[in-house]
């Protein structure tokens, strides 16, 4: 019989800040941070957390933020390609930064002497279905169009920490490797059974038993199937969403370009028909606006003026 769930399901953290922005286990943060930069530092205790908790996207938090060595690490796991992240680094940024500056009271922001601050490297973790280079640079200058050559910019690595890529980071940081096999153990048992429960359990058997995870997963299984079960929801969500709205709104686009010569109907069709799904997203409570906004790559004004909210 499966194992019941009686864990609180308003439980949202990611399972990729439960192993790697957790406090009781800073060495796998070191290790993961090691594994990026080439770096050997053994001292995990200097590792100082800020993840901000109200920063919320897709109803779950902001996956890792913490500061080592001068440098301001923003780590964001996703399953879903969004060339919006560093928009939303943008905004998340400025909330770590000034909690920064109002913690060190010899900060001072108007002095005539040059104030420094912390280097930050934003990575966005993807282990998503659609298929990805091992490593793509995203910038936020790509959002400001023509003026891309404006004063401001930021940029994301977006890494493929699927199982089979980028082997060289994943053999560097047993922790990571362990969680991307685990991924795709779960989501591969969640496409061959009904239940759910059941397919995390197989993918917690299947990891290796020298698997430096596997114990802690394990004594958290419950928190970790509603973690998974969550995420995968989730995923799929994001993919029905897409491929039956886009299919639809080709549908749409192709009628409007025959019936009205026009040869833009193709794409206004497309559009139209993915904000539909959005939209219906957003009337049952699977989606919040912003949510949705986000998805359709829209500001949320935007949003809800095409879809008439």
């Amino acid at each position: 019989m499966a194992e019941s769930l009686s864990v609180n399901r308003e439980f949202k953290d990611r399972l990729f800040k439960f192993i790697f922005g957790n406090p009781e286990r800073k060495e796998w943060t070191l290790w993961l941070f090691n594994a990026l930069n080439h770096s050997n530092y053994t001292n995990a205790d200097e590792i100082e957390f800020n993840t901000l908790d109200d920063a919320i996207y897709m109803s779950m938090k902001n996956d890792v933020s913490f500061l080592l060595h001068s440098t301001l690490n923003f780590y964001e796991q996703q399953s879903s390609l969004c060339p919006n992240m560093p928009i939303r680094f943008l905004e998340y940024a400025p909330k770590v930064y000034s909690a920064y500056i109002q913690a060190n009271p010899n900060f001072h922001i108007y002095s005539s002497v040059q104030q420094y601050l912390p280097a930050p490297r934003f990575v966005c973790f993807y282990n998503g279905r659609a298929d990805q280079e091992d490593s793509v640079e995203l910038k936020l200058s790509t959002a400001f169009g023509e003026h891309a050559n404006g004063s401001l910019e930021l940029v994301v690595e977006m890494i493929n920490i699927n199982y089979g890529h980028n082997q060289e980071l994943l053999e560097a940081c047993r922790p990571l490797k362990d969680y991307s096999y685990f991924v795709a153990q779960a989501r591969h048992y969640m496409t061959e059974t009904d239940s759910k429960e059941e397919a995390v359990d197989a993918a917690l058997s299947d990891l290796p038993d020298d698997s430096v995870i596997k114990p802690y997963l394990l004594a958290h299984r419950a928190e970790v199937k509603i973690m998974c079960i969550t995420e995968y929801d989730e995923e799929k969500v994001h993919a029905d969403f897409f491929e039956d709205g886009f299919q639809q709104g080709i549908e749409q686009g192709i009628e409007q370009g025959f019936e009205r010569g026009d040869k833009h109907g193709f794409e206004r069709g497309k559009t139209q028909g993915g904000i539909e799904m959005l939209v219906k997203g957003v009337s049952t409570g699977l989606l919040t606006t912003s949510q949705a906004a986000a998805l359709a790559e829209m500001t949320e004004a935007d949003f809800m003026s095409a879809a008439g909210l």
